[in-house]
Formats: structure tokens, sequence, C-alpha cells
């Protein structure tokens, strides 16, 4: 996905906009996903909700003439679509079961660590910069700072040692997804491609929704209202702002977005549940900021 310089203010300030939405709007689907599942099952969830955004964008997108990918190309952004979104998502929702959304949120900000050490991992991929082996070690230490009382506290099979190892599953799902689709050469717009992983995602989602998980019967609703806050809000005007965005703004500056979301996501989690954040929270916070930002920096000057 490349960037492309904005040709006027009208743009430049629509752009502003979609990041704007981006980071507020992705910020409060942990608290979305927290309400739905009052209702309804982690994968059932993530199957509902992709199926309905992606089916939604891709009948847009036919409507309007637009091409979608073919044969290979299709296949491979779908298997995508189920790594990042399918595999990320359904194990947020998962993890959200038991570990707060504002600690869940501040943990998901450690995906570049994630998406540094796939990228070295995959064939063709770049060993990470020294600069970002420092920022890797420094977002772990707040990590650890963050998860080691609990881990002291219940110990190694208690609820939150446990969530944390879910959300770890689900970080580097969406890495290896979104770096495997960086793979994938496609004439499709970014939009196109990113209905097909979301409807990819939302309709593999329902194999192991049926295999361990039981089908709800009803849908209260306040869990109905968050499922479709989160289709409409996030994935529909968030996604689309996000792609918006990345193509009309520098992708250093679209990437604040990982800081705002949680800052968004505790502050709703305080508000609605009453969600502890103290002293040791947030110092674990700015130190996984600053480990991020010390990556983001080292690896946007690699490329």
């Amino acid at each position: 996905m490349t960037t492309s310089s904005v040709p006027n203010p009208q743009s430049r300030a629509y752009a502003y906009a979609a990041l704007a939405c981006v980071c507020l709007l992705w910020g409060t689907t942990y608290l979305g996903i927290r309400i739905s599942l009052e209702a309804l099952p982690p994968f059932y969830l993530i199957a509902i909700r992709y199926t309905i955004s992606g089916g939604t964008l891709l009948l847009a997108a036919a409507l309007c003439g637009a091409s979608l990918p073919r044969r290979r190309e299709l296949l491979r952004t779908a298997a995508c679509g189920v790594v990042c979104i399918g595999v990320g998502n359904g194990f947020l929702a998962v993890a959200e079961l038991r570990v707060p959304t504002g600690l869940a949120a501040l943990i998901y900000t450690t995906c570049p660590f994630w998406m540094a050490a796939v990228d070295a991992l995959l064939p063709g991929g770049k060993a990470p910069r020294a600069a970002s082996v420092w920022g890797l070690m420094v977002g772990s230490a707040g990590v650890l700072f963050l998860v080691l009382p609990g881990a002291v506290r219940e110990g190694l099979g208690g609820g939150g040692v446990v969530g944390f190892l879910i959300l770890q599953v689900s970080v580097a799902g969406w890495a290896t997804g979104a770096l495997l689709q960086k793979r994938v050469k496609t004439r499709a717009s970014p939009l196109i491609v990113g209905a097909v992983q979301q409807l990819a995602a939302g309709l593999a989602m329902f194999v192991p929704a049926a295999i361990f998980e039981k089908a709800p019967s009803t849908l209260p609703l306040r869990p109905g209202l968050a499922l479709a806050y989160l289709v409409v809000f996030g994935s529909l005007i968030g996604f689309s702002s996000f792609i918006y965005a990345m193509t009309r703004l520098p992708v250093a500056l679209v990437s604040i977005y990982t800081f705002v979301n949680p800052v968004v996501a505790v502050f709703l989690g305080w508000l609605f549940f009453r969600e502890p954040f103290g002293r040791r929270e947030f110092a674990a916070m700015l130190v996984i900021f600053a480990g991020v930002a010390l990556v983001k920096r080292s690896e946007s000057r690699s490329t």
C-alpha cells in the first residue's frame, strides 16, 4: 500500500478526518466487543460481524463496477484475511472474556514487535535493525511490568496470564496475515482487498464457532446494538477511513492510531465497567509506547 500526495487542502482535511475516525472508532471497538460478548460467543461474534461487513462492502463494490481479485489472487487474499482478521480478532474476542478491555488494547500495541519478528522469519524478510531490537526489549519490559503482578498473584494458570497468551496469538495472527498480504500481487484496490479479507474471515470463523460454541438463540438489545456498532463503525466506517488515510497520508503519521486506540479503550473501560487502571498500568503504558515508538522509527528509516 503506497501513499500519495494530497492534491488540495480539502482532500487533506478529509484525510485527517479519516485518521481521526480511525483513532477514535477503533479505540471504541474493544468496548463494543466486550458488550457483544454478553450474548454472543467470541467466534460467532467475529463470524457474524465480518460476514456482514465484508459482504456489504463487496456488494457495494460490485454495484459500482469495481474489479475483484481473481483465482489465486482471490484465494491468497482470502487466506490472508482468515489469518489476519479471523485469527487476530477472533482470539482478541476470546481474550476479552478474561482481560479488561483497556489492558487488551494496551497489549495490542505490541503488534509492531510481532511485525518485526515475523518479517525476519518469512522468506525474503529483513532482519530487524539494532534500534528495533532495543525497542523490542524496552516494550517487552513494559509488558512484563504490566503482566508480572497478576502472574505472581494468580499463578501461570490464572485468567490474566491465559488472557495475555491468547492475546499474543491474536497479535501474531494479525501481524502475520498483514505481512503475507503485502506479498500478494493484486490489481484490486486496497478497499476491495479488505472487503475480501473481511468476508473470508467471517465465513471461516463459522467453523470454529460451530465446533466449540453454542449458537445464540436470542440477541438482547444491548449486545445487539454493540454488534451493529462494530459492523457499521468498527468495520465499514473505521476500515474505510483507515484505507483512505493510508492512501493519502504518510504511513508514519497514520500509525499514531496505535497510540490513541488504547487510551480511548482504557477510558471507556473505566467509564462503563470501572476497569482498574492505576499507576502501575500507566507506567507500563508509557514504557510500551516508548518501545513501540523506537521500533516504528527504526523500521521507517529502513524502508
